[in-house]
């Protein structure tokens, strides 16, 4: 730089020989007055190179501002995905586990198993007791139609047997009938031959008739006994049968009725038919609950993932207990808690870089959803803001973000782990 020239020196005082002495001490003590420098370089070329150095820092920083305005991050968030628990859905005791912790796992993996042989016994007497229903629900399924034609022939058979019963009541009355008469012509015939012996008893007393003809009313009256004895007999037989043919046609009677109730019978043939083929419907849902629980005994894994166990041989377990627990490393997205003040651009599908803290590296995403409630309202225990003692606090929101397909390929992202989004929102 070019020495200074345009510094002025200081004109001298003019002095007096009676203040020589004075002027000389104060000359001395003094000391000399500063140089004035100038703010700017007057070289043109310092100026142009402040002035590209200002545009610069100018244009950087508004580039700078656009960048830092043009996306919202945060410190707050974690690697999240889903835990699911695996229980026993039976009770006994566990034979085999086939996994360790930690473990990664693929869908369809025997986990476990628990000892299946009191299930595989509850399945064969379910067998059992099915067969049997079903033999049953067969032969009472058979009786229907034997029912229908032995109650029908049984109602022909009980209306032939009434015709006949009538018959053989019009006949034995038609007997008795005949016998009665029979008797009175017998009675009639007896009086009539008792008559005459005892009119020629007296006769042949007075030798008025002889006594061959005397002997001939002997006979006459002996016979005519022994017919009217003959006839009640007989009146009494066909009284008998009179009586027998009734109480025939009254068992046919009685036969025409029972056989009437044909239908009755079929229908509860039929009734009971069905009540074993509920039977049989009852048995084999047994069935099919025991060999559900026989398929229970092996637990599977439900989907790919990592194994967390709590099961160890010997244990005996109880429906519900948890045994495992699976991470799907499939399907993981990032917990994001941003602060209220932040989501004013925020929208579902904005692209989003997120980095992980355990391993620096970038993964790209985008917004899946927003919450519907800030993590204080959704905690265990929220907070309660009294009347005259509320403190205005910025509330955090959490925001979803899934990874882009293919970004954790080699499944490095593990649940819980701290990472710091960015997402873009213009």
């Amino acid at each position: 730089m070019a020495p200074r020239t345009d510094i002025e020196a200081p004109s001298a005082p003019l002095e007096t020989p009676a203040n020589d002495h004075a002027a000389s001490e104060t000359h001395s003590a003094a000391p000399p007055p500063p140089r004035r420098r100038r703010l700017l370089p007057t070289s043109p070329r310092a100026r142009l190179l402040l002035m590209i150095v200002a545009i610069a820092v100018v244009v950087g920083a508004f580039f700078a501002w656009r960048y830092f305005s043009s996306y919202e991050s945060t410190d707050d968030a974690q690697v999240d995905g889903h835990l699911m628990p695996l229980s026993a859905r039976i009770s006994g005791y566990v034979s085999k586990v086939n996994v360790d912790d930690n473990q990664i796992v693929k869908a369809g993996t025997v986990l476990a198993e628990i000892d299946p042989r009191v299930y595989q016994i509850a399945v064969d007497q379910a067998q059992a007791n099915l067969s049997t229903a079903i033999a049953t629900a067969q032969s009472l399924k058979i009786t229907i139609p034997i029912t229908h034609i032995s109650t029908t022939s049984q109602v022909s058979a009980a209306q032939a047997g009434i015709a006949n019963a009538n018959a053989a009541v019009a006949a034995a009355e038609s007997q008795y009938a005949a016998d009665q008469a029979q008797l009175t012509r017998a009675q009639a015939d007896n009086v009539r031959a008792q008559a005459d012996l005892q009119r020629y008893s007296q006769l042949i007393a007075k030798k008025e008739i002889s006594q061959q003809t005397y002997d001939a009313a002997v006979a006459t009256a002996k016979a005519s006994a022994s017919a009217v004895t003959a006839a009640q007999a007989s009146a009494a037989a066909a009284e008998q049968q009179v009586g027998q043919a009734k109480a025939g046609l009254a068992e046919a009677q009685a036969n025409l009725q029972s056989a009437q109730t044909g239908p009755q019978q079929v229908s509860s043939a039929r009734a009971r038919a069905q009540s074993a083929l509920a039977t049989v419907q009852q048995k084999q849902a047994a069935l099919e609950r025991a060999q559900l629980n026989l398929g229970y005994t092996k637990i599977y894994a439900p989907v790919d993932g990592i194994i967390m166990k709590n099961a160890e041989v010997g244990m005996n377990v109880q429906p519900g207990q948890q045994l495992f627990t699976i991470v799907p490393l499939n399907d993981i997205w990032i917990t994001a808690n941003f602060k209220e003040t932040q989501l004013h651009y925020m929208k579902k599908g904005d692209r989003a870089e997120i980095e992980v803290d355990s391993n620096g590296q970038t993964y790209e995403g985008h917004i899946d959803s927003i919450a519907g409630a800030t993590g204080a309202r959704t905690s265990l225990l929220p907070p309660e803001n009294a009347t005259g003692n509320y403190v205005k606090v910025v509330q955090r929101i959490p925001v979803k973000i899934v990874l882009n397909q293919g970004q954790d390929a080699n499944h490095f992202l593990r649940l819980g782990m701290s990472c710091e989004p960015k997402v873009f929102v213009k």
